[in-house]
Parts: C-alpha cells; structure tokens; sequence
C-alpha cells in the first residue's frame, strides 16, 4: 500500500480503537479530505472526533493542548510544515512543559502532524523543513515518517506514551510504497531493526554486511529514500559497499545504532534537506566524534540544503535542496 492510504488507515484504526482519540486540523472532513488527502473518508466514519478547524494554527495547537490536559488524545494536522512557526509558541512553551512543570501530575499527549519538505516547486513557504527547529526542546519528541517505518507500529507507539509529538512528513512519501524491512530485507537491501529499550527502532540498510561496509550514512524521511538508491546504486556497479541507517526518532536521538555503525566501518556522512547549519546532522557529527574520536578514520560529513529561500522554479529549487547527486559524492568521497 502506498504511504499516504497507509497512514490513512493508521488514523482509522487508532480513532476505532481508542475513543479518546481526535483528529483535528483545516479542510481535513469530506469530501476535501486534506490537502495531501492523508484524512478522506475520516470525517464520514468518525464526524465528532474528526473536525475541521479555522484556518488558524495557533488555535489548532491551543484547542490540542485544551483537549489533552482533558484526558484526549488529540492528533493535529498543521497543513504545510511551513506553518509550524504558527505552533511553535504553543508547543515550546506549552504542551512540551506541562508534564514536568506538574512533576507528572498533568500530561499533554499531543501528535503534531506535519508535511513538509520540497522537491514539487511549491516556493519559499510551502516546500522547507523545519523541524530542526523543534530538536532539542526538552520533553517534545521529533518523529520522521519513511517508507521503512510501519506508521501503525509508530503510532501505537507514540499513542501508548504520554510524550507530545511532532510527526513530519516528508510530500513526496505521499505516493510511494511502502518497503518495511520483511524476512531481513527491503526491496533488494539486506534489512534489520536496531534499538535501544523506549526509542523507536532504526532500520539499518546494506547491499552486504555491515563488516564489509566502507562508510555509514545517517539519513530520515525521503532523504533516506534517495540514500538508499544510491546505496544500491554503488554496490552494484562500483562495489562501494555503505550502511544506510534510517532512524524514526530524531529527538531524544537514538545514538547506540549509530555508534555500532560507525564503530565498524569508521565513516559517516549525515544526509537532511533542511537548511544547513546548527542542524540535526551538525548535532549528530558532534556526538559521534566525542563518543567514538579514536575509531572514526575521517571527520564526519554533513549533507544539508543550502541556506537560502526555496525558489518555485523546480530546476532552481533543485540546486538548492539536497538530491542523489550531492549524497553520492559524499559517499564516494568518504569511502576514498
């Protein structure tokens, strides 16, 4: 099944199986059914728990948190991730703080969901991601969909803890196929989940095994889609053997997967499309040499966007964002 009427029928069975679950968010009822049509047919089965909002993101997060203090489990759409600076208020200094600022006495479980990313020419406003802004804030979990991760076990992992969420979604996931790891593999990668007791699994990607593997690539969401073509790609016909590690969980990170990784084949190039600079791969580059300095054999390499607005002009806008080719050549360069 394709991603987007997976995570639609991940909605349907988390609102059937727990009555305290809404879904709230702007043109999300039939027969619109959103903008990335990830709710249709919601609404018609479950029209009290599924609500269009006004177009006011502030208010989608603030009606949230009301409702979860409440005892609900509200999953919220915000339609662009563009807009998430409309959130950020709310979820930085609100929902993220009640649970400790009440020693445990009130929980806010807010999901965010949020699609983002480029790559479709949709310009400066409509095509960033932006989560990077969001990791670190303490007590607020950052989540990336892919096409490794099955979004049901995600959910109902996300549903039985008491952490709010941020949950990006990359677009252009929306119509792929889903190549959850099955008999040790996905698709013609050699597959296996690696995690630490609480965190959401890493899925670890590898044309061989991970002793022969020259570099380790750290990469989310649909950058971990093009990683793993042109890891594919470069075992084929170069023999370039890399291990591509695709985490679910950006924040709090999951680093033992990594530190395995990379403790073996002493390489690692992080890929991301956000903007470059104090960014999860900037973060993921710091601890991965202060924890394993001795066995990396090259300094880690960050792969990001370039720092600057997103152009509507598709060809502009993929100079700027990253793609198969600037990967590939920081792979190749750091199995050199």
């Amino acid at each position: 099944m394709i991603f987007a009427k997976e995570l639609n029928e991940t909605l349907r069975t988390c609102l059937t199986a727990d009555p305290r679950v809404l879904v709230l968010g702007e043109d999300i009822a039939d027969p619109y059914g959103g903008a990335f049509k990830v709710t249709r047919g919601l609404s018609t089965a479950f029209p009290d728990r599924v609500r269009t909002m006004p177009i006011s993101e502030g208010a989608i997060a603030g009606i949230s948190a009301g409702l979860a203090l409440a005892g609900y489990r509200p999953i919220a759409e915000i339609m662009f991730g563009d807009f998430l600076t409309l959130v950020f208020d709310q979820v930085v200094n609100h929902i993220a703080k009640y649970q400790a600022m009440y020693a445990g006495q009130a929980t806010c479980p807010v999901i965010v969901r949020a699609p983002s990313g480029g790559h479709r020419g949709y310009g400066p406003t409509h095509s960033q991601s932006l989560e990077k802004h969001f990791l670190g804030v303490p007590h607020l979990r950052v989540v990336a969909a892919s096409l490794v991760h099955d979004p049901r076990a995600v959910f109902e992992e996300l549903l039985a803890q008491d952490s709010p969420v941020l949950y990006v979604e990359h677009k252009l996931l929306y119509p792929q196929h889903l190549t959850v790891p099955e008999n040790g593999r996905s698709g013609d990668l050699l597959a296996a989940q690696d995690a630490s007791p609480g965190m959401l699994p890493t899925v670890c990607l590898s044309a061989v095994p991970r002793e022969e593997c020259a570099v380790t690539v750290l990469a989310y969401g649909y950058q971990a889609m093009l990683a793993a073509k042109v890891v594919e790609r470069l075992a084929v016909e170069e023999e370039i053997f890399v291990e591509l590690l695709v985490p679910a969980q950006l924040a709090p990170m999951d680093w033992a997967p990594v530190e395995r990784s990379v403790g073996v084949t002493g390489r690692l190039v992080t890929v991301e499309e956000g903007s470059g600079g104090w960014s999860w791969g900037t973060e993921a580059a710091a601890t991965i040499s202060r924890r394993l300095f001795r066995e990396l054999r090259s300094p880690v390499d960050v792969v990001a966007s370039e720092p600057t607005v997103i152009p509507s002009s598709r060809t502009k806008e993929s100079r700027i964002l990253v793609g198969e080719g600037q990967i590939e050549a920081a792979l190749r360069a750091a199995a050199a």
